[in-house]
């Protein structure tokens, strides 16, 4: 996400390393490479020329304060105008019940997908009951696809196949959500391949026939200016609380995302990360920020952490490194948890220092392979692999459709980690264990401590 802006942000920064003094001198071929980056984002030439003016009226002639480098000072200062940029504090719903949600756009933005995501989203946000309604009729296969997630993730659905009086669909929608006591309720409606007046006539007699409280325009980031003029024709016509963007996951550049607020006035409330459907955020304009100048997201990390790996399991996993005893049948555990988190890929986006790293899917691929091998093995294999001899690895990489010599790479990184983890239970690794409960303790990592957070250590 953002790979090739970060990476000239993050080159244009280093730049600025070893200087005494912000100078509107020193600073002059800065800001060039930071409006040159911008632009080569798609970022809309008004935005960039705004921004890069708002940087040096805040950065020429500040002394650098004592223990903080120039280039820290600027990324500081970089930081928060493009936390200002993407819409600084802007992503509250609204907060009646039943919510009512018009899902409007072009055709193919993903606006049916992004539906029944918004509806998972909130079910998970304690939203009861949430309902969807189909209320495209022209593209049959999107009646039927918000259906089957619909079931899928057990959300109330309406629709009649055989009606074209969109506003009255949504009326029975309504009726019927309201019946099964929903507290939200999401209208997926159609789209055209370019705005025309039909398309905006529909959607504001249906507007008109069920007052929503949100009305969220659903555009595909990956299309750059051309998403901040839907965003700007749709607001004029229909009066936007929010934006949705789609596809970030496949867009280096996000022109969209760092212009549209800015033009348009509406801010970005949701954004689509991946095609499965939990691969769906709220936007934080701060942790996206992070993630652009290669600071990472640790905030989003624990979250996703907390989600998706389980609490004992957690706890388990804990006392195993407490004790140094961690053998194939943790290894494949621990690598069954990290998968839920999603692809490598994305993970390590939202680590510090690790923004501008290119990873491909061999990663995914590496895991999935070690994963075929460990589960080629018999439970004692992995909990005893002192007795994989050589034809037990020869039958382990027949069973996982690999060569001898990747399980026995396998089995070389295992015991790479499980001297680390003897080390661990050394004074060294006594104090390391106590530094990290301090962390949690002070509240040094975000949500890792009490109160519904990741397990604590416990006492060493």
């Amino acid at each position: 996400m953002f790979e090739s802006l970060s990476e000239k942000l993050s080159s244009t920064l280093r730049n600025l390393r070893g200087v005494g003094k912000l100078s509107e001198e020193n600073m002059a071929d800065a800001l060039k490479e930071v409006r040159t980056a911008l632009l080569s984002a798609d970022v809309h030439f008004k935005v960039a020329r705004q921004f890069v003016d708002r940087v040096q009226e805040k950065v020429v002639g500040q002394e650098v304060l004592k223990g903080v480098t120039p280039g820290q000072q600027i990324i500081k200062i970089i930081s928060d105008e493009l936390e200002t940029l993407l819409g600084e504090g802007e992503t509250q719903l609204n907060p009646k019940k039943p919510l009512k949600v018009l899902m409007v756009g072009l055709h193919g933005s993903g606006k049916t997908t992004s539906t029944a995501k918004l509806a998972r989203l909130l079910k998970k946000q304690d939203y009861r009951a949430p309902h969807v309604v189909a209320c495209d009729v022209y593209r049959p296969a999107a009646i039927d696809q918000l259906e089957v997630l619909a079931q899928a993730n057990d959300l109330g659905f309406t629709c009649d196949r055989s009606s074209k009086d969109v506003p009255a669909i949504g009326r029975a929608g309504l009726a019927a959500a309201k019946s099964e006591g929903a507290d939200v309720v999401i209208f997926d409606t159609a789209g055209r391949l370019q705005i025309d007046e039909n398309l905006i006539a529909e959607v504001q007699h249906l507007r008109e026939v069920v007052q929503p409280d949100e009305v969220f325009l659903v555009a595909d980031g990956a299309l750059g200016q051309e998403a901040v003029n839907v965003a700007k024709a749709f607001h004029e016509a229909l009066t936007l609380t929010g934006l949705i963007l789609t596809k970030l996951d496949g867009d280096a550049r996000g022109g969209a995302a760092l212009s549209i607020k800015t033009i348009t006035g509406v801010p970005i409330k949701f954004v689509g990360v991946g095609e499965k459907v939990e691969e769906f955020e709220v936007f934080h304009p701060d942790r996206l920020t992070g993630r652009i100048l290669g600071m990472g997201d640790v905030v989003s990390l624990v979250e996703k952490a907390q989600e998706n790996i389980e609490q004992d399991e957690a706890e388990r996993m804990a006392e195993k490194l407490r004790k140094g005893d961690f053998n194939l049948e943790d290894f494949l555990a621990q690598m069954q948890q990290v998968k839920k988190m999603g692809p490598v890929s994305s993970l390590a986006g939202m680590m510090p220092g690790m923004g501008n790293v290119q990873l491909d899917d061999s990663a995914d691929k590496s895991m999935v392979r070690n994963e075929a091998i460990l589960q080629s093995m018999t439970r004692q294999e992995r909990q005893r692999p002192q007795i994989l001899n050589g034809s037990r690895r020869m039958r382990i990489a027949n069973g996982a459709g690999v060569k001898v010599v990747e399980v026995n790479q396998l089995l070389k990184q295992f015991q790479q980690m499980q001297k680390m983890m003897k080390m661990m239970k050394g004074a060294k690794g006594r104090k390391m264990m106590k530094k990290m409960q301090a962390m949690q303790g002070a509240g040094g990592m975000p949500g890792l401590g009490g109160g519904g957070g990741m397990p604590k250590l416990g006492k060493w």
